[in-house]
């Protein structure tokens, strides 16, 4: 299993910027995609990921946040980032990292590990 620690949320006006980090750990010899999701107040966490790193190379966004949001990750320190960037009211949500494993080229497993979760307020 990988262990996730999100932080980096906080209020940010419309149009604003905010940079998530997520620890990660336990993940040493597997290849593992990690992706944030996020979680609408009132609302099902989305079951499709905002932007994932299936790996180093190939990244993946949702219609919504792409041009606006950038998925990428500090080898060295083994931590995993979200820069949001024009955020909009609507941005406004609870922000999860997780991880599933890597399979073949461009797979994903099921997104099984979660970090707690940071809250982006977006007004």
């Amino acid at each position: 299993h990988v262990q996730l620690v999100e932080s980096g949320g906080g209020s940010v006006q419309a149009g604003g910027s905010l940079r998530l980090s997520c620890e990660v750990s336990g993940s040493t010899g597997r290849r593992y995609c990690l992706a944030w999701f996020r979680q609408v107040p009132g609302k099902e966490r989305d079951d499709v990921a905002l932007a994932a790193l299936v790996t180093e190379t190939y990244t993946t966004y949702r219609d919504s946040v792409k041009g606006r949001f950038t998925i990428s990750k500090d080898n060295a320190k083994n931590i995993l980032y979200l820069q949001m960037d024009r955020l909009k009211p609507e941005d406004t949500a609870m922000y999860f990292c997780a991880a599933a494993r890597g399979y073949g080229v461009n797979s994903c497993g099921s997104y099984n590990d979660w970090g707690q979760g940071t809250q982006v307020t977006v007004s």
